[in-house]
């Protein structure tokens, strides 16, 4: 079982300079979007740093910067569904370092609602 809610966080991995797409990811914005797939890739993805093609991202107020579809109202992905693989298998463990990060902040300034910054160069 998992020990962390990912609807209680800001959105800390959303935040990474990195999030990996594969051809497939891209194939699913395409259809999510109902655009063709070049469309979808340059419209929501740039080549960088050797890999394939990454997430386009966008200024956040906590982060500095964050991942285009995220949601900053809500403070969640705006793409769930379509979100790609390497968003679907985060953390990939049972905790989450964030979560955990966060609770215990949130418990220390005695304020449910807190956001520790943390800012991505890049």
């Amino acid at each position: 079982m998992a020990g962390y809610d990912c609807s209680k966080c800001p959105g800390y991995c959303c935040s990474y300079p990195v999030i990996q797409c594969t051809k497939r990811d891209v194939e699913r914005l395409a259809a999510y979007f109902d655009v063709p797939f070049e469309v979808a890739e340059r419209r929501f993805t740039r080549a960088a740093y050797g890999y394939t093609r990454i997430l386009r991202r966008k200024k956040d107020e906590h982060f500095g910067r964050i991942c285009r579809f995220f949601d900053q109202q809500k403070r969640n992905c705006g793409i769930y569904h379509a979100r790609p693989a390497i968003c679907r298998a985060f953390p990939a463990e049972n905790r989450c370092g964030y979560y955990d990060f966060l609770k215990f902040e949130r418990r220390h300034q005695d304020d449910p609602d807190f956001v520790a910054v943390t800012r991505h160069e890049g």
